[in-house]
């Protein structure tokens, strides 16, 4: 579905006006599977370096910016976990999209990497000091910021929320509240384990999703899990009982302060689960996508058996903040009297239900990308999901990495996969330890996943821009007009 600039435009302008009326509630319902794209786990980006260097990681995040028509996939901390150089980056791509919501042809048109307000790169390596952040970035949620295009983006170290403009540049760092704040004792430690941090977020658990205001005021951002106090150790001090509920931040854009926190609850505590994403609906609805840790992954000791990985819509308004409140430990139902949770509503997609041939019937481990996409022409809303491939790449305990590959027809590829050094397909291993492998052409890297759904969106109200961004646009409209008349009249 491809509009001409003056279509675009015009459309972008009724919803415009849409967005500044009276908003009903939000609902979700109807939802159908269309259909899903897998695409191969060496796609490069259009950055410079080596092949690997340039492997595009699918998708931390996806967002869709109807204002441009634009699509967005965002990269997470590289293929090391932390332990490789990697310039951290997002992905402007293109999709066509029928008019029944299906989807093909996808082609990443640019790439942004992330830079501090100096110019220097923010890498995905973790902080070389573990009470100093530096350029150590590990990017996860991602939105455009209505009021003036620039590119939000939520992060797992700080744990941030980032400002950036549309060269990647930091423009502004929102302030990280004091209980998210990773620390042993009274000192702030990036990179202690679970059961050595006092306070503050878990490693590798912090921010993981992020959605905006459709006035594009507030931002909201999501930890994956509950802070360390949410959880608790065990007698021996040795592991981390995570809580049942994790709590969604919300900040002003105008002043990158906290204004408020909210406490939702996770279908489990166990299975690594934890939230992957969250959309705004309106001012105070969203979807989340939930899911745990089962599926096809990188890690050869992943369970394939009962992979849920689902999304649901979520209601803020009523919500107690739970700002300077311990959210109960473990399984512990037990809130606080008075404290009243964000209303969690029915599952509106299982992304497990429906699956690919491409990847034997198999469901991807890490579903971490979530967007409303554009309005079709029979008024529902196209949704898009997509997976985290974790680059197809996996490293021992001494950090070395290995490219993994998979054949799909296996009824467990996990722990039949293949680790080969990285960039290379000779020097190859039997993932389970059973001994050296040969590669053929039943494997190949671990791919990024997307999925088309139709819905309709009772309500729904889109980020729009502020009215002297939509005056320029208007201008822009009444140019391209005049044009237009001026072609048809010389082709006359």
């Amino acid at each position: 579905m491809t509009l001409s600039p003056i279509a675009h435009a015009a459309a972008a302008l009724a919803l415009a006006g849409a967005a500044l009326a009276p908003a009903a509630a939000q609902t979700v319902s109807t939802v159908s599977f269309v259909n899903g794209l897998t695409i191969a786990g060496d796609t490069p980006d259009l950055s410079s370096g080596s092949s690997f260097d340039r492997r595009v990681g699918f998708f931390s995040d996806l967002y869709y910016d109807r204002a441009r028509n634009e699509w967005w996939g965002l990269s997470d901390r590289g293929p090391g976990g932390g332990t490789l150089n990697y310039n951290t980056r997002i992905q402007r791509f293109t999709l066509d999209v029928a008019s029944n919501g299906a989807i093909s042809n996808f082609k990443v048109v640019e790439t942004i990497q992330f830079s501090s307000a100096a110019g220097v790169a923010l890498n995905g390596l973790a902080p070389s000091s573990s009470s100093v952040l530096g350029n150590a970035f590990d990017p996860e949620g991602v939105v455009i910021n209505p009021r003036n295009g620039n590119i939000l983006v939520s992060d797992e170290y700080g744990p941030s929320v980032y400002e950036f403009n549309r060269s990647g540049q930091l423009v502004k760092a929102y302030t990280v509240p004091a209980n998210l704040l990773p620390k042993v004792g009274g000192t702030v430690n990036y990179n202690a384990g679970a059961t050595a941090l006092t306070s503050g977020r878990e490693g590798n658990r912090g921010l993981e999703g992020l959605a905006i205001s459709p006035d594009g005021n507030y931002a909201y951002a999501m930890l994956q899990d509950g802070t360390v106090v949410d959880g608790q150790l065990n007698a021996a001090g040795t592991a981390l009982t995570r809580s049942v509920y994790t709590r969604i931040v919300k900040y002003d854009t105008s002043t990158g302060l906290a204004v408020g926190q909210y406490a939702y609850k996770l279908d489990r505590n166990g299975q690594g689960q934890g939230i992957s994403a969250i959309v705004a609906l309106g001012n105070d609805k969203f979807m989340v996508l939930e899911r745990n840790n089962r599926g096809v992954g990188t890690d050869p000791s992943t369970s394939m058996s009962d992979p849920d990985k689902a999304v649901y819509t979520i209601d803020l308004a009523g919500a107690t903040d739970v700002t300077h409140i311990e959210l109960p430990t473990g399984a512990n139902d037990a809130l606080p009297a008075g404290v009243v949770t964000v209303a969690k509503g029915a599952k509106v997609i299982d992304l497990d239900a429906n699956t690919l041939a491409a990847l034997g019937g198999k469901s991807g481990e890490k579903w971490e990308g979530l967007a409303v996409g554009p309005q079709l022409a029979n008024g529902q809303y196209l949704i898009l999901a997509g997976t985290d491939n974790d680059y197809s790449v996996t490293q021992n305990g001494t950090g070395t990495q290995f490219d993994v590959w998979f054949d799909f027809s296996l009824g467990n590829p996990n722990a039949n996969s293949i680790q080969c050094p990285v960039g290379l397909t000779t020097g190859c291993t039997f993932s389970n330890g059973s001994g050296a492998a040969t590669l053929s052409s039943a494997y190949s890297l671990l791919p990024g996943v997307l999925h088309a759904y139709t819905a309709n969106i009772s309500g729904y109200t889109a980020p729009v821009p502020e009215p002297g961004s939509w005056a320029l646009m208007v201008g822009g409209l009444a140019a391209l007009g005049a044009l237009a008349r001026r072609q048809r009249r010389a082709a006359a």
